[in-house]
């Protein structure tokens, strides 16, 4: 596994965890490098205090494009790979689309339900094709 890929899946620990205890990211971010084990990545702090910093646009374009699902409703884990991909996709600009995707795309195999990939792959899918000009 990459540098960058231990790095996504740092920031959805760091992310998941603090949506399942509602507390802050940053706070959870901050307690997680403190303690230092296993390290977080500046990779993975850029990932989680962007999705925070855009954290309202990013919930508002899943919703938009989440098919029928609020973001409640979605698996608390395939709300935090969507929000970090989300925000690596349209504010992270080293790094290829689709190379975010099919990162995005892996974890949710790793990580969550037998649909969660295809559910994935095809909200961010939605979410380039709407934001990112060609």
């Amino acid at each position: 596994m990459s540098a960058r890929s231990k790095a996504r899946k740092r920031a959805v620990d760091v992310l998941y965890e603090a949506d399942l205890r509602r507390s802050d990211p940053l706070v959870v971010l901050r307690d997680r490098v403190a303690d230092g084990n296993p390290p977080v990545p500046d990779h993975a702090v850029r990932l989680v205090e962007g999705a925070v910093e855009q954290g309202a646009r990013i919930d508002e374009l899943i919703e938009e494009h989440a098919q029928g699902w609020s973001l409640d409703r979605l698996p608390d884990v395939d709300r935090a790979i969507l929000r970090m991909a989300v925000y690596e996709l349209l504010w992270v600009d080293d790094v290829p689309d689709a190379v975010v995707i099919d990162e995005a795309v892996e974890l949710a195999k790793a990580l969550s339900t037998d649909d969660s990939p295809a559910y994935v792959n095809g909200v961010l899918g939605g979410i380039v094709k709407a934001e990112i000009p060609t």
